[in-house]
């Protein structure tokens, strides 16, 4: 930065002097789901945090956002799926590959085998609720605008000249992220090269003329449609004619033109409740963690919207991170567990930024695109495939790599029946859980971050299994010292 003192590579020097005390475990920049949820995880260890979030007060546009299985069952393990599903409307899960309309398939392996769309505004305000029940403090108006880090914490300067300090720094600020920027990560990919436009308004049209013409138009055009909500309100999306500035919202009469050029009217829009526009420009930074700071959620990753899975990838990196750092901040972390982050989250983010390219080459109403399609839709009629695609978008197909061993090694186990209920309801607290059939281990000297739950009856096709805190099974077996070595590597040396 300039000729700030602020540098982001972590300093060799020992002196304090002139920096403020570590009053913070962790500093949060952002409070959108990303942000907000790493901080409730943190919260349920105890770590000292504050959420700092440059605007002066929520979203007020009310953009429907899609819930996958993976993130509600995330929800449902930390007792918030209740709070979801009651603002929530729950749809099958189905259709989200590339907007090919197929069922999804059955017996799909989720408690939750269904979406829930609920509004932007009310999923981050449940999720930063959650945080400060639990003790999260989040500041608004505060946007970050310097950092320094050494051997001890990391400075964050903010727009009106405060300085903060804290042990640790998380960037969730978004696609625009000022924490990555400040620490120098590249941010490679590819500009968007089309743009679109998206809103919520109600239309001066009978819904029977809209629906016939948006049929019609679907036969060349996929990336347009307006779908109704219900009191007179239609989402509307429309392919725009060229690539504006992002941080500028469409308005109206841009919605008109687009619609127009399109479809040849504009089908008396107006009153929009929210007006937004998105590109296909994909990027993935190209490291997570420099020091002290790391990254999440758009900060780490933006792709196209297609296939509703930015808020939910986001949410799962949060999943993943925050029992990781507050293990380092708790002094109980092996050494490699922290950078297990980057080398679990970022291929998954790969993963997602591929197959949102795949969908977006699959809009394209070129000829080859079009036949790739049409091949597509056919071979979707396999239910091994429509359940491959299903999986991946909702992320319940996850495997990290956790080495040799069964299938089930490395991937979430779904909320099984336990005799005390369900699996999930036992994750509430985020510790590790050793879901135990043979009544015979134990978890010993590390009793106070594992949980241990002897159940013969339990609908597991394993004799033992150790959870992670974020639900992934890390061991599979029937051994106490093969079961320590993996409570080891996990969760560090046993207590006492």
């Amino acid at each position: 930065m300039d000729s700030s003192p602020f540098t982001a590579e972590p300093s060799s020097s020992n002196d304090t002097a002139g920096r403020a005390p570590l009053v913070f475990d962790v500093i949060i920049a952002g409070c959108g789901p990303t942000g907000a949820m790493l901080a409730a995880e943190l919260r349920l260890h105890d770590v000292r945090v504050l959420v700092l979030e440059k605007e002066t007060a929520p979203k007020s546009f009310v953009r429907i956002v899609g819930l996958h299985m993976r993130s509600l069952e995330l929800m449902a393990m930390r007792g918030l799926l209740d709070r979801v599903l009651r603002h929530g409307r729950q749809r099958p899960a189905g259709g989200f590959f590339a907007a090919i309309p197929k069922p999804a398939p059955k017996g799909l392996d989720s408690a939750h085998p269904y979406l829930v769309g609920i509004p932007q505004p009310v999923i981050e305000r449940l999720l930063e609720e959650r945080a400060v029940e639990l003790g999260a403090q989040v500041r608004r108006g505060s946007a970050v605008t310097g950092l320094a880090q050494d051997d001890e914490g990391v400075t964050v300067e903010l727009a009106d000249g405060e300085r903060l300090r804290s042990r640790y720094l998380v960037g969730c600020d978004g696609g625009r992220s000022t924490v990555r920027k400040l620490l120098g990560v590249g941010f490679p990919g590819e500009p968007s090269r089309t743009e679109t436009l998206m809103g919520e308004m109600e239309v001066g049209v009978p819904q029977e003329e809209i629906a016939a013409k948006v049929a019609e138009i679907q036969e060349t055009t996929r990336s347009f449609w307006l779908r109704p909500f219900g009191g007179g309100i239609y989402s509307v999306v429309v392919p725009a004619a060229g690539v504006g500035d992002r941080a500028e919202p469409p308005t109206l009469e841009d919605f008109e033109q687009a619609l127009r050029a399109i479809a040849g009217t504009d089908f008396g829009v107006h009153s929009p409740r929210w007006l937004s526009r998105f590109g296909d420009a994909t990027r993935l930074a190209e490291r997570y963690r420099v020091g002290r700071v790391l990254l999440a959620g758009d900060a780490a990753h933006i792709h196209p919207p297609i296939g509703g899975q930015g808020l939910n990838l986001g949410v799962q990196d949060a999943f993943n991170l925050g029992w990781k750092l507050a293990a380092q901040i708790r002094g109980w972390a092996p050494e490699p567990l922290l950078d297990s982050y980057q080398a679990e989250r970022r291929p998954v983010a790969e993963d997602v930024l591929d197959n949102t390219r795949a969908q977006m080459e699959l809009l394209s109403t070129e000829p080859g695109p079009r036949a790739v399609r049409r091949l597509l839709t056919e071979l979707m009629d396999f239910e091994e495939v429509n359940r491959h695609l299903i999986e991946k978008i909702t992320a319940i197909g996850v495997r990290y790599d956790f080495g040799d061993g069964p299938d089930l090694l490395g991937r979430r186990l779904r909320d099984i029946d336990v005799a005390q209920g369900h699996l999930y309801s036992l994750l509430h607290r985020g510790r590790g859980l050793l879901l135990d059939r043979t009544e015979r281990l134990t978890v010993g000297g590390w009793s106070d971050r594992v949980d241990h739950l002897a159940d013969p009856t339990a609908a597991l096709d394993a004799p033992c299994v150790l959870l992670r805190p974020d639900g992934h099974v890390a061991w599979i077996g029937d051994d106490q010292r093969d079961l320590d070595d993996h409570l080891s590597r996990w969760f560090g040396e046993p207590a006492g």
